[in-house]
């Protein structure tokens, strides 16, 4: 029998179900929308308030802006989103592809980290970032940076957790007005837990094969009318497929918020303590354009000498005003991060396919963050024209540290040989600097100005432009050297989009966005002379979908879309030591999802995508017609959750993706695959349920990704 992961969910006072939704509240105003959104539509109400005549005028104009209070039937729809606007808006209303995984469904199969949520967000793939890292392919362009925690950029590379996560949104295509510089392919943001006047308590135990235990628990009180508080905490301690691969985890997130009588005013501050330890795993070896025949378990290196440590320590305020028809809202994020990872990894099997070599480095990166961003909300009309306009301010100051050193295996050698048939090594390592190898500090701060205006020319038609001026100021000091540089980069990212409505729930859309990276990339780790001097890469997203909210419970979305990377450097023709930036890669595609409830009993969530990425003309990175790695021609997954009564539901899900590329050489196949997973759940007395969920239920043999071509990661067996 393989492993079964059991989840038994203990709520410490006696309540009928465990879902959030359900929670009872302490507060008077029971809406089940954050306090913005109630401005949003308390300001309606106010600017229309004056007469008849001119309320009944501005509510056709406004009534395609303002958001609804109805809650919605379905537990995986969102009754409104903030991050693809900066205010809260319908989805459906929106210019732009997105999926949202919410808490119910991470809550159903069991998620505990980005790459399980990714998993059921089209066109969107998780690299293996080497083992330490989250490393989406999002519309063909790889990122390590561009993830956000309510808005605001949470950019270290780290292996982010879920247990304090309300939902988790992904914006497809670029988009630099909401989210500043970066974000080529989109962003991923995730939402916080928040304290809003509710009782709950929640404790969940689960242990599943391999020697997986995990502990977390959510606790929410109303301490008065004013001030209510909230708690999350998360534990585990377990053993993974992988031969000698372990993961100690652990993240407490206290939040309160404090509101005025009239809870027009609320300051909302949060702190989380978030750590991660886990064996650095960076899978298997290729051999013949393939990954190596092996077992699955089989560990390439020394697991003992390959770990990865990330302590983050994250404080949040968000202070907010509504006064009618105008909102102001100010969030601040102060961020520390100290990571280090060391790894024993394998590369290149011999021609013979009977030895495989090993190498060796660590590398420590120790970063502070700081942003606050400024927001004033006006929602109004100008003759028959509705609009919700916006305008904001970010200010942000990053520092960090790089070291890095070589592995010098036996005291002697970068790399040693050892047979494939016994990949596992115990030589002794030592670590000692390269000429390579980083040792430097980067301080880069943000200024940017941005305004928007969502425009209702009438019910039927809406209308959203804005533009974000975003200056990028990049000093670079390497302590090997005298050298100091200094970037600095002033971007001008505009969006336009234009909704169609025939009917309220349905809508098409067209958009085009901008983003740019500056030549230091997402990371900022190294700057030249070379890379100071060259503009930002440049990437222009053109789109055209349709969404439709049928019966207010199943949100469906369809979208085209082609996005454009320019500006990409490539060698001079005549002289290779300078550089052009000539360099062009193009993704295009068609993307769908579906999330809600099918029938009353029924929840469905899941999505299509089909894209094409590839370089149209030669960079560095790689020659005209190469394809992009990790970027699938067709991908599919669909999750069906059916209750058979009050007290039973069982889950199934499948999760299809093609072949895809391990690197940009185009040497070594990813093969196609297609896995089957499934979920039991029962409510066993009152106030207590349990979960079963099995991962690959056919046990199907399969590769999940890739970090290069010989860092490739075998799917986990039946679990």
């Amino acid at each position: 029998m393989h492993k079964r992961l059991l989840s038994i969910v203990k709520p410490v006072v006696a309540a009928s179900t465990l879902c959030a939704a359900n929670a009872t509240s302490s507060s008077a105003q029971q809406l089940p929308i954050a306090a913005d959104t109630v401005a949003t539509i308390r300001s309606v109400a106010t600017s229309t308030a004056d007469s008849a005549a001119k309320r009944e005028r501005e509510a056709q104009m406004l009534d395609a802006v303002r958001i609804s209070s109805r809650r919605r039937d379905s537990r995986y729809v969102p009754a409104y989103v903030r991050s693809a606007t900066r205010t809260p808006a319908l989805m459906r209303d929106v210019p732009q592809s997105m999926t949202v995984v919410s808490k119910e469904l991470i809550r159903d199969q069991g998620m505990q980290s980005i790459a399980d949520v990714i998993r059921y967000i089209p066109g969107v793939t998780m690299g293996q970032g080497e083992g330490h890292r989250d490393a989406p392919t999002i519309r063909g362009n790889a990122t390590t940076a561009d993830f956000f925690v309510d808005g605001v950029r949470d950019d270290m590379q780290y292996l982010r957790d879920v247990y304090n996560l309300e939902r988790v949104e992904a914006l497809k295509g670029s988009n630099a007005m909401i989210f500043g510089r970066g974000g080529a392919g989109g962003a991923i943001n995730r939402v916080s837990k928040e304290a809003l006047w509710e009782r709950r308590r929640e404790v969940t135990v689960e242990t599943g094969e391999f020697g997986r235990r995990r502990l977390s628990g959510d606790v929410e009180h109303a301490v008065s009318r004013g001030v209510a508080a909230r708690a999350n905490g998360m534990y585990e301690n377990s053993k993974l497929y992988r031969n000698g691969v372990t993961l100690e985890r652990s993240g407490i997130n206290p939040a309160f918020t404090i509101a005025s009588r009239s809870r027009a005013t609320r300051l909302a501050v949060a702190y989380e303590h978030f750590q991660d330890r886990r064996t650095t795993d960076r899978g298997i070896p290729s051999f013949q354009g393939s990954p190596i025949r092996t077992d699955r378990s089989t560990f390439f290196g020394n697991s003992k000498e390959s770990y990865a440590k990330a302590v983050v320590n994250t404080a949040r305020a968000t202070l907010s005003h509504d006064a009618g028809a105008f909102t102001f809202r100010n969030h601040t994020l102060l961020a520390d991060y100290d990571k280090f990872y060391q790894n024993v990894f394998p590369g290149a099997v011999n021609s013979a396919g009977t030895g495989v070599s090993l190498s060796a480095y660590h590398h420590d990166t120790q970063r502070s963050n700081l942003f606050n961003q400024a927001e004033l909300t006006w929602t109004g009309s100008t003759g028959r024209v509705g609009h919700v306009f916006l305008a904001g301010a970010e200010l942000g100051r990053q520092r960090t540290e790089n070291f890095r050193e070589t592995g010098y295996l036996n005291g002697a050698s970068t790399s040693v040989l050892v047979p494939v048939s016994a990949p596992a090594t115990n030589a002794s390592v030592t670590y000692r600097q390269s000429s390579s190898d980083a040792d430097n500090g980067t301080v880069a701060e943000t200024r940017s100005i941005y305004v928007q205006d969502q425009l209702a020319l009438s019910r039927k038609l809406l209308l959203i432009v804005g533009v974000r001026h975003e200056n990028f100021d990049l000093r670079f000091r390497d302590d090997r050297s005298p050298a100091r540089i200094t970037q600095v980069n002033d971007m001008i990212s505009p969006r336009l989009g234009l909704v169609v409505k025939p009917h309220e729930l349905i809508s098409f859309y067209g958009s085009h966005s901008l983003s740019f990276l500056p030549g230091s990339g997402d990371q900022f780790s190294t700057l030249t002379d070379l890379t100071a001097a060259l503009r930002p890469e440049r990437f222009a997203n053109f789109e055209i979908g349709a969404k439709w909210d049928a019966m207010d419970r199943l949100s469906l979305a369809a979208a085209v879309y082609r996005l454009d990377r320019t500006n990409t450097r490539a060698l001079h023709p005549t002289d290779p030591a300078l550089s052009v930036q000539t360099g062009r890669q193009r993704s295009q595609g068609f993307e769908m999802t579906a999330s809600g409830n099918v029938t009353s009993a029924w929840e469905i969530a899941g999505g299509f995508a089909r894209q094409s990425a590839k370089i149209i003309s030669a960079s560095t990175v790689g020659p005209a017609g190469a394809r992009v790695p990790l970027v699938p021609l067709t991908s599919v997954s669909l999750w069906n959750k059916y209750a058979l009564s009050a007290r039973l539901a069982i889950g199934i899900g499948v999760v299809r993706q093609s072949q895809m590329f391990a690197s940009i050489d185009n040497q070594v196949v990813i093969p196609s695959f297609t896995r089957f997973d499934a979920g039991l759940y029962g409510h066993l007395i009152r106030g207590l349920s349990a979960r079963l969920n099995v991962e690959n239920l056919t046990d199907t043999w399969y590769y999940s990704t890739a970090h290069s071509n010989n860092n490739i990661t075998p799917g986990s067996p039946r679990a």
